[in-house]
């Protein structure tokens, strides 16, 4: 049993970190967001190489539900290795932008994008209508959208992506240690809080303060959900970059798949003004998104390029950060933490209780 070592404004800061789990809210622009028929069949096809052009891939290929639907390895590998690590499909629901480089700004167009690109799945709208068509899944399908063969290919591939974004929508992780603390701080039971041990309790304390891991890393989600330079390089090999949050944001500009385009089924738009309003800047060159440290201990490695093996690594990174690779036009908000090695021990007992699961 440890004493709470928090003050009072640590305190007011962590509880702004909760409550988890969030209240489900429904995507009004996917008209199947919250069915059940819907998530059942974003499930079966989640897992299906149905959904890629020649049968070797899923969505599993890269987003595996028994390694915290991510995997292991630094980049993905589609048809070839890609160019970014494999981040997480857990927490996404009620997101403003999604993938490393907010190419998407919402679940469903971002559940589409991999079927279509010719590193991933490579399907055309015309050929994963065939598939469907031919397949098992064309009576769930048509339970829910009408019949396959009466639809535009485009349609179809529409509709699959919101059924696979109505199954994301229900990956939630669970409360952790982190909340069960949060919430006794929250009733004021300073007993129950009392079980969080001290190391983790000094690693929060540095999260909120010395790391200002929080600016960035804020809400239940931990994650602001915004792009910025973590201070990783971002070329790929010798000859080729990674933009970044500026080829995201070149591929949302002209996608018909947004919020304020035709396919989504909220007639009112909500939500559209982000991509209505958002501009590119050479500051967005070389930022990421943000990523959610909920269950991060479960999705190593790290960064939006997987050159980080575990949280250690990522705590050494800001601690030692090289700011002569930080982007010359981006934000001034990152300095070398300079913690010692216990301190590096605590901020990583801290960072593993958002995975770790009561008894």
């Amino acid at each position: 049993m440890a004493d709470v070592i928090l003050s009072p404004v640590e305190i007011s800061q962590t509880l702004s970190l909760g409550p988890w789990p969030p209240e489900p809210e429904p995507d009004k622009s996917n008209r199947v967001s919250g069915s059940r028929a819907a998530i059942a069949l974003g499930e079966d096809l989640f897992t299906d190489p149905i959904l890629s052009k020649d049968a070797s891939l899923a969505c599993s290929s890269c987003h595996d539900p028994a390694q915290g639907f991510t995997v292991p390895v630094s980049r993905a590998v589609g048809r070839e290795i890609l160019d970014r690590n494999s981040p997480s499909v857990v927490n996404l629901g009620g997101l403003r932008w999604f993938g490393w480089g907010g190419k998407s700004d919402n679940l469903w167009a971002a559940s589409l994008h991999p079927i279509v690109a010719e590193q991933e799945m490579a399907h055309s709208a015309q050929s994963l209508q065939t598939a469907l068509s031919a397949s098992r899944h064309a009576v769930a399908y048509e339970a829910i959208f009408g019949p396959i063969d009466q639809q535009s290919p485009e349609a179809v591939l529409v509709n699959t992506a919101k059924t696979l974004a109505a199954y994301q929508e229900v990956l939630v992780t669970l409360p952790t240690t982190f909340d069960t603390f949060r919430d006794a701080l929250e009733q004021r039971d300073h007993v129950a809080a009392g079980r969080y041990s001290e190391s983790a309790q000094r690693g929060l304390q540095i999260f909120l303060g010395k790391g200002n891991c929080i600016m960035c890393h804020s809400g239940p989600r931990f994650s602001n959900n915004e792009f910025h330079d973590a201070g990783v390089p971002y070329f790929i090999d010798e000859t080729s970059v990674d933009t970044g949050r500026f080829g995201g944001l070149n591929i949302l500009l002209a996608s018909p798949y947004t919020l304020a385009g035709a396919w989504s089924d909220d007639e009112t738009k909500h939500g559209a003004w982000a991509v209505q309003n958002v501009r590119q800047t050479h500051a967005n060159f070389g930022t990421f998104r943000t990523p959610s440290l909920r269950g991060a201990a479960d999705t190593a490695p790290y960064m939006h390029d997987g050159s980080l093996p575990d949280l250690t690594a990522v705590v050494r990174h800001y601690n030692e950060i090289n700011l002569e690779r930080m982007h010359a036009d981006g934000e001034a908000i990152l300095q070398p933490l300079n913690l010692s090695e216990a301190e590096i021990s605590d901020l990583v007992a801290f960072l593993e209780t958002l995975s770790e699961v009561p008894n």
